[in-house]
């Protein structure tokens, strides 16, 4: 099931919108698993995405600029193009936040009208989550980018394209067919992997988290075996555009978060205790901390990668 040569696609985008322009990368940066990401690509002030929609793969390109304009090839041009205003938080209210800190007000004077947005693609979120649970991230986005590559579809556009070789992640059916020596062969372990095939099982169930309020999202998501608070976060940080869903439990946010407001890098329950005032908007205080890079500089050797998987990148 690798991904092997190209269908030939029209040249011309299936369809086109245009919205009001606003600064891209807040939105669709935070989508990218690692600069490599055969998913998505930003080049020359253009964003890529390729996706499968409940219409069919589909790959989105967004120009950023005075306005926003957007072209989408595939099965799910339409789709996504419909979808679009929601990736771009137009959905998202930040009226009720009022920043009393001197980081988080300069960085809302930095990053004017940031918002929260969704993908509305709840398993296209959770497989990568998964895969990035106890591990870092280099090996986390090296296994996605493999199993992507060997099992997911080309994105369908022309070859001239700039993103012709990207890639639509797999459908929940294909992430259930993987067999074991292929996850293994990603640097993947028995436990990720079985959640990720336990998941896939029930992606219908999981889509409709997103009609659901926030709390019984959270709730129906970990009731997943192997999912937990900060998988469910990931999940409904870019899927359900979540303002509260803070990544509890990381290993670094919780220190830079403590850092940037109280002066001090801190555990995962100081955290909890710093976020406390923005409940509601937990996520967007992590999001303006982290575009601001207000956490500590980071020191120290880097942990090493394990060597006991048989990884194939």
């Amino acid at each position: 099931m690798a991904v092997t040569g190209t269908p030939p696609f029209p040249s011309q985008p299936s369809a086109e919108r245009r919205l009001p322009g606003q600064p891209l990368g807040p939105c669709l940066g935070r989508l990218r698993r690692g600069a490599g990401d055969p998913t998505h690509r930003h080049h020359g002030g253009r964003w890529f995405r390729a996706t499968c929609t409940p219409e069919g793969p589909a790959l989105l390109e967004v120009a950023e600029g005075r306005e926003t304009v957007a072209r989408a090839w595939g099965a799910g041009a339409v789709w996504v193009l419909d979808q679009l205003p929601a990736l771009l938080g137009h959905h998202d209210d930040p009226s009720g936040f009022r920043p009393d800190h001197p980081v988080l007000r300069e960085a809302q004077r930095r990053f004017p009208g940031l918002r929260v947005g969704r993908t509305d693609a709840v398993w296209e979120a959770l497989a990568p989550a998964v895969i990035e649970q106890k591990v870092t991230g280099k090996e986390a986005f090296a296994g996605f980018r493999w199993l992507v590559r060997r099992h997911g579809t080309p994105a369908p556009v022309p070859p001239e394209h700039p993103a012709h070789d990207l890639v639509c992640p797999p459908d929940p059916d294909v992430w259930a067919r993987i067999p074991s020596w292929e996850w293994l062969r990603a640097g993947i372990d028995g436990a990720r992997s079985r959640t990720v095939v336990t998941a896939a099982r029930r992606a219908g169930a999981l889509e409709r988290t997103l009609h659901v309020a926030a709390e019984e999202a959270d709730r129906r998501l970990q009731s997943l075996p192997g999912i937990g608070p900060w998988t469910s976060a990931e999940v409904r940080q870019r899927a359900h555009g979540d303002p509260d869903a803070w990544s509890d439990g990381d290993y670094h946010v919780p220190g830079w978060i403590t850092f940037a407001l109280v002066g001090e890098k801190l555990d995962n329950d100081a955290a909890r205790e710093v976020l406390e005032p923005y409940r509601g908007h937990r996520y967007r205080v992590q999001q303006l901390i982290g575009l601001i890079g207000a956490g500590p500089e980071r020191r120290g050797p880097r942990r090493s990668l394990p060597t006991h998987l048989p990884r194939s990148w």
